[in-house]
């Protein structure tokens, strides 16, 4: 695939999410489902390998961009993260003179819940292809517990989740 084009579709992703992971339902759209230049494996994979590391929720999109056209699908991934960071300023301002005018603010919360819509949609098809036995699926919902009930870091979570894992998959082959 082209790089140019593979940063319109990234950035057209960032540019109608409020938040790093709210652009996944559009790149699975985009790239898994209408292109076919991803599985949702590897999207998965490039969540969480995004995941692992510190920075922006956003940065999936590098590793998104990698995996459709190497290096410089990483750096069409990578320019498509950071240029609503820029358009963010003159937007701001913009706005920021208006914020208080009821419509506005029920422009903004419409767009959040349509963001909200989105990502649990495109959840969906990611955890069917993660979650495939009832380990995973127990891990899953003990994860999502943690998450939703405490204020536990999800490194923490990520953390511990490795470690059952790797001593699930000890027992299993020590047995």
């Amino acid at each position: 695939m082209n790089a140019i084009l593979l940063y319109f579709l990234l950035l057209k992703a960032t540019l109608v999410s409020f938040s790093g992971l709210a652009s996944l339902p559009i790149i699975h759209n985009d790239l898994v489902v209408q292109r076919q230049l991803l599985t949702e494996r590897e999207l998965n994979t490039a969540v969480g390998v995004a995941r692992m590391g510190p920075g922006p929720l956003g940065l999936y999109l590098v590793c998104v961009g990698y995996y459709v056209a190497g290096i410089p699908g990483a750096i069409a991934g990578c320019l498509a993260m950071i240029t609503p960071a820029f358009l963010v300023i003159p937007l701001s301002r913009y706005l920021g003179r208006r914020a208080d005018q009821p419509a506005v603010q029920r422009i903004i919360h419409s767009v959040i819940l349509a963001a909200a819509g989105l990502l649990i949609a495109s959840t969906i098809p990611l955890a069917r292809d993660a979650v495939n036995n009832l380990q995973s699926a127990g891990l899953a919902l003990v994860s999502f517990l943690i998450l939703a009930f405490t204020k536990t870091d999800t490194a923490w979570v990520i953390v511990g989740s490795a470690t059952f894992g790797l001593l699930s998959f000890a027992a299993f082959h020590l047995l």
